[in-house]
Formats: structure tokens, sequence, C-alpha cells
């Protein structure tokens, strides 16, 4: 008996380009639904442009779009519309992040396709939204990190506003709208109807400051840059040991307690009118830093991580890249790094899933595929021909 997956009874039509609609589309993938990715004939995905590559073919759209069966169709002809529409009509979801307005304008949008398919749940992916001012406004990741506020908390105290080092406006759009089509999934079952899902980038962005916002209401100040301290918390913060850097959190009063008496051996610390309450260590951390970074000095990082890890509290290294790639709790216990193996690149490594299950777990089933691969494969599922599906091709539709 074969293993059965959590979407598995679930068809995607993916629309979308880039990073935030196709990470959406391949969580999807990856726990089984049946995602369609539809590209534009000739071109395809912009990603498909986007580096690293082998054999010329683009690993950053590999990744994001595994576990995919790819079409391609030209949305601006009556017969690839026609097409579209035909699909619909079977379709549990259509996912998409062209900027607001282009779909209702090709006569696809989602008041005219609930009409062909009222269970049809359409999630759309904008830089700000369906309403509002800004609704017309192009959405890429930087912009959602400049105006979502994102850039203007990061970085070193005192440094111009800094972008996050990945693209996290487009991940955490795309785990929203993941997490808007799952809901509407479940709604369906209860009112038996589909609906509009709609995820901003930028809210995306707006939302993930999460207590900037009740620090700003409750004080009105505005907040600012601090490295890697945080502002709710201390210590919590990066600090130097004698061969790199790593970082100690302490989230509550008992764990202060315990770095003071057992790691600095300096209880008197404890009562030090500097750092007897939680905003008087906030408002201090530097001079604790201080001290911390003192009894560092004689210690690398690994051993103080184990020395203090052994106390009961918090800390651990700052990995980079290289290391994380060779750590066998990320990369065999946690399976984040899986290998796939792709008919142009060959075997290659792409990013797990986060999200484990003990029933129905995620799976790379098949690689990204190269532009219009499953073109026949799909639309014999939908009535046409090989003869029509190579017709359509000559003729600009596929």
């Amino acid at each position: 008996m074969s293993e059965r997956m959590a979407l598995e009874n679930i068809v995607v039509l993916d629309l979308t380009r880039v990073l935030a609609g196709p990470y959406c589309g391949s969580i999807l993938a990856d726990f089984g639904a049946t995602v369609i990715k539809i590209e534009q004939p000739g071109v395809g995905d912009d990603s498909r442009h986007y580096g690293p590559h082998i054999n010329g073919e683009s690993l950053y759209y590999g990744n994001l779009n595994r576990n995919k069966y790819g079409i391609t169709l030209n949305l601006k002809s009556e017969e690839g519309k026609k097409i579209f529409r035909k699909m619909v009509e079977e379709a549990d979801v259509v996912i998409e992040n062209y900027r607001y307005g282009v779909m209702d304008r090709l006569g696809l949008g989602y008041e005219q396709l609930k009409e062909i398919n009222p269970r049809l749940i359409y999630g759309a992916i904008t830089g700000f939204g369906a309403n509002g001012p800004y609704r017309d406004r192009p959405g890429y990741d930087i912009i959602s990190q400049a105006m979502g506020g994102l850039m203007s908390v990061t970085g070193q105290e005192g440094n111009p506003p800094t972008r996050c080092g990945s693209a996290m406006g487009d991940i955490l759009g795309g785990l929203n709208m993941a997490i808007g089509v799952l809901v509407a999934i479940n709604a369906r079952h209860i009112t038996g109807k589909g609906q509009y899902v709609d995820v901003s980038i930028a809210d995306s962005v707006v939302m993930s400051l999460e207590q900037a916002w009740q620090r700003y209401f409750v004080t009105g100040n505005v907040p600012v840059p601090h490295g890697n301290s945080y502002d709710a918390i201390a210590p919590y913060d990066s600090y130097q040991a004698k061969d790199g850097w790593m970082v100690i959190g302490c989230g509550n009063q008992r764990l202060f307690e315990l770095l003071c008496e057992k790691i600095l051996e300096q209880p008197e610390l404890v009562v030090d009118e500097r750092f007897t309450t939680v905003p008087l260590r906030v408002k201090n951390n530097k001079d604790f830093k201080i001290i911390m970074e003192k009894w560092l000095v004689d210690y690398t990082v690994n051993e103080a991580v184990e020395k203090i890890l052994s106390a009961g509290i918090p800390a651990a290294p700052i990995l980079n890249i290289e290391q994380i790639a060779n750590d066998e709790h990320f990369t065999k216990a946690r399976e984040l790094f899986v290998p796939m193996n792709h008919p142009v690149c060959g075997e290659v490594l792409i990013n797990g899933t986060a999200v484990k299950m003990s029933e129905t777990k995620a799976k790379i089933r098949m690689p990204s595929p190269t532009l219009g691969q499953h073109n026949e494969l799909i639309l014999q599922k939908y009535g046409y021909s090989q003869d029509e599906v190579e017709k359509l091709a000559a003729e600009g539709v596929l």
C-alpha cells in the first residue's frame, strides 16, 4: 500500500513567478498536491534566468519548482484562455503573483473564474494587496522590506537601513499564502464555497515585526537598529569569543541569575542596580556585553557554548552557510537538504521542508520541469489529442 499524502486530492494551477508564489506552490506540491506550473511560451518564469546554473538550467528555479508539472500557455490568446478556463473547471486552487488587476484585465480574475467553478480558491500574492492607496504599486522583496519596516530596524546601531540577508518579504508572503490556501480548503468543507485569498508581501513584513509595534504604540518611541540585541529581553545578543562569534539568550530572570552565578561567577551582578530587571538590562545591555566579552576572551566559541549550555542557559555558535551544510543535525537528522535527480542538471541538492509530519510526510517526488515539459501529458487529461497539442504549439498558444 502506497503512503498517502496530505494534499494528494488537491489540484493547483500555479501561475506564479520568481520567489513568493513559487515558494507557496512548492510547499503545496511537497505535501502531495498536483501542482501544474503554467508559464509563458518561449520565455517561462523570470527565475529561469537567475543563477546558479548547471548546464544552462537554473537551480534557483529548480529549487522552488520541484514536484510540479510544467506547461506553457499564452493567456493573452483566446485559445490559451479557453484552455485555462477548462483547467479551472476541475482545479481546487489558482495561485498567481501578477500586479493587482492583471488577471482581471485578461478576463481570468477571481470574479470571472468563480462563475466557472464556485469551489475555486484563488490566491493572489501582490506587493501591497487588493485594496488601499498602494494597491497598484509593483512589489519586490526589497520594496516590501523597505516599506514594511524591516530595513529600518535591521543592521548595526548608527548604520544606514539594511536589507535582511535573505528575501524575507517573499518568503513570508509565500508562507502566508500557503496558510491562506489551507485555511480556505478547510473553510470550503464548511461552506461548500471557494474564496479569494489576498496576501501582500508588504503586509507580511509589517506583521513580522511583532512586538516592535507594541513598543511604539505604548511608548511612542520609533524602533531603530540595535545590531543583534533585542529591545524586549537582555542579555539576548551576539558576543565575541576568542575565535569568533556566538549568541546567548537569557529569556527570564532565572537564566540571567545562572549566567551570573555559574558562568561569570559574579553573583553580585544579579543585584547590580543596572541589571535587576529586564527593562534595566535592556537599557544597560552594552555594559553587560563588556562584562560578558571580558569572560569570553579566554574561550573559543565551541568551548564557551558547551560551558554555557551545560549550565542550562541557551547559547549557540553563529554558523555560516558552509558550516550548516556540513552539520549532521540539519543535513541528516532534519533532512533540510535533499538530493534531486534533474534531467539537465544531474544529481543536485535542494532545500527540504521545515514541516515534519509523522504520517503524511513531505516528499521530493520529481524535479522541476523544463519549459513546457508536460504540455502533452497535461493537455491530454483535458481532452486534447497529440495532434491538437502540436497544432497549439505551432500557433504559439503553447
